[in-house]
């Protein structure tokens, strides 16, 4: 019989209770594909503040990441997207200079938390060299080219979407929703994922599974599917 660590509790609450004020929190999604909706609200419920959101972008609209920000909930954002045409929330925001912003590639984003997940203390990459994002940064000359050291960007916590996870608490993704959510589940301390649904060990094609139960702390089931 095998006994998974991954916890299910019974509610999108329950299962971020224990987020602490000042925590690093990695969001998964691509705009709205993936987002977690759920456990956003559910964090904006629960009450941690002075947090750092890692995400792709900075809310749209009212709902979501927006709706945290709103609540002033967040001190800095860490994203390659804060502008689009809904993104006026976080716009307001940093024009009253009511939150930080560190701007990253998008690849580097997603390379930051891969290597926070694999062990790699730091790697240089070329992307943002000769920009405004390279300045005050260190640098080094690799076969001709210069290069940028970047930093891993790790999480206290994790909130991620997926499609379906087993009872052990293996995760599958639904297309594009998969974005970000597999390499933010190697990078945080707590890894918490909403699903739409839960279904009997061996259920899952053992090839399909993405996010491997070892990285998947807690499993809550959403009530109608994420928006």
């Amino acid at each position: 019989m095998v006994v998974s660590r991954t916890q299910f509790p019974s509610s999108a609450l329950d299962a971020v209770a224990d987020t602490p004020d000042g925590a690093t929190v990695l969001v998964g999604g691509f705009g709205l594909a993936g987002m977690p909706s759920e456990l956003i609200d559910a964090l904006i419920e629960q009450g941690a503040g002075d947090l750092t959101i890692v995400s792709n972008n900075a809310g749209n609209g009212d709902t979501g990441l927006a709706a945290l920000l709103r609540a002033g909930r967040v001190r800095k954002v860490v994203c390659s997207f804060p502008r689009q045409s809904d993104s006026y929330v976080f716009d307001e925001l940093y024009r009253a200079g009511k939150i930080e912003l560190e701007l990253v590639p998008q690849g580097n984003l997603a390379e930051r938390m891969r290597a926070a997940g694999a062990g790699i203390g730091a790697f240089y990459c070329p992307t943002a060299v000769g920009t405004p994002l390279a300045e005050g940064r260190e640098t080094r000359v690799i076969d001709g080219r210069t290069y940028l050291l970047e930093y891993p960007i790790h999480g206290d916590v994790a909130l991620i979407s997926a499609w379906r996870a087993d009872e052990l608490g293996n995760l599958v993704y639904r297309k594009t929703a998969r974005n970000f959510g597999p390499v933010m589940a190697t990078a945080a301390r707590t890894v918490i994922a909403q699903v739409t649904s839960v279904v009997p060990a061996g259920s899952l094609d053992p090839e399909a599974v993405v996010t491997p139960r070892i990285y998947v702390d807690r499993v809550v089931r959403v009530e109608g599917g994420a928006r």
